[in-house]
């Protein structure tokens, strides 16, 4: 038996003795994704996982995600293989930062994307995703939003919802900041049919050279509609591995270059050691799991 064929062994049986449920995000390595329960998005992975009867999550992905599983599930131990795996963005702003920030706003409600501390959501009105972040700030009822962290997604939600004033927080995601627009351009003269689909982090110069703009689990359902035979897909590599599993029939490219490190530091062998010993877990005071909680909530209220 190779010590691959050891570790799945092993990982079968303590999946089953733990009755544990594994979440992978899309951008985890492929032998990550390959032993997932479920693969996707932060928000929807920790929703899929409260759904079930598992006494134990263990979420493949970083911080601030792990975290949203357990305001989703706090009667479930939640765990994470690797937890110095942290969202470089989602620490760029903190709860006094954010008191500080919007004191010069005085009754503006804040949104908060979902790549942020529990600490920070419970400060805040309510949460949303990449993928809602347009209909979470039109539902409110207020001309003025400050939106954190990410300046680049609330940029792509202004245009989205222009009758509203977005007041932007700062922040970014280093990884789709760093795709240049000439590689793009490259892979776009390179393979002229391709259809190309971006994720709202990156900033507006790439946005601009895509046919559609999505989250993850949107580009996931684009690839699948698209009548495109190949994609250009413009956000984490790890994406292309699932795109390509699931449609076989279609040719994708991602930039080799657009890679996270911290969603690359959960491995097979620190996922069994995590279920083996049960290291890793994720706790949440009760006084900030409380209001964050609401802060989740309230978008998931929208439907």
């Amino acid at each position: 038996m190779s010590d691959n064929e050891g570790l799945l062994s092993e990982l079968a049986r303590l999946r089953r003795q733990r009755n544990a449920v594994i979440l992978a995000h899309n951008y985890q390595l492929p032998e990550i994704q390959d032993v997932a329960d479920f693969l996707g998005d932060s928000l929807g992975l920790s929703r899929q996982a409260a759904a079930t009867d598992a006494d134990v999550i263990v979420f493949c992905g970083v911080h601030f995600m792990a975290e949203t599983a357990k305001l989703l599930s706090p009667g479930k131990t939640v765990l994470m293989p690797e937890p110095r795996a942290g969202c470089p963005m989602a620490d760029m702003i903190t709860p006094q930062g954010l008191r500080e920030f919007r004191a010069d706003y005085p009754g503006v409600p804040v949104v908060a994307y979902v790549n942020t501390t529990a600490a920070v959501k419970a400060e805040v009105d309510i949460c949303c995703t990449s993928a809602n972040a347009p209909a979470v700030v039109r539902s409110l009822p207020d001309e003025r939003v400050i939106f954190v962290p990410d300046q680049y997604l609330a940029d792509w939600v202004a245009k989205q919802v222009p009758e509203k004033e977005i007041i932007r927080y700062p922040g970014f995601c280093p990884t789709h900041i760093a795709i240049r627009p000439e590689d793009l351009r490259r892979l776009k003269e390179e393979h002229p049919q391709a259809a190309v689909v971006a994720h709202p982090e990156c900033p507006p110069d790439i946005l601009a050279m895509a046919d559609a703009v999505r989250s993850t689990s949107g580009m996931v359902k684009f690839a699948g509609e698209t009548e495109a035979r190949e994609i250009i897909v413009v956000t984490e590599v790890g994406l292309v591995y699932r795109l390509e599993k699931e449609h076989p029939e279609k040719t994708f490219y991602g930039i080799g270059t657009v890679i996270c490190q911290n969603m690359k530091m959960t491995t097979l062998p620190k996922l069994v050691a995590c279920l083996l010993e049960m290291t890793g877990e994720i706790t949440i005071p009760e006084e900030i799991a409380s209001r964050a909680r609401q802060a989740v909530e309230r978008m998931i209220a929208l439907g």
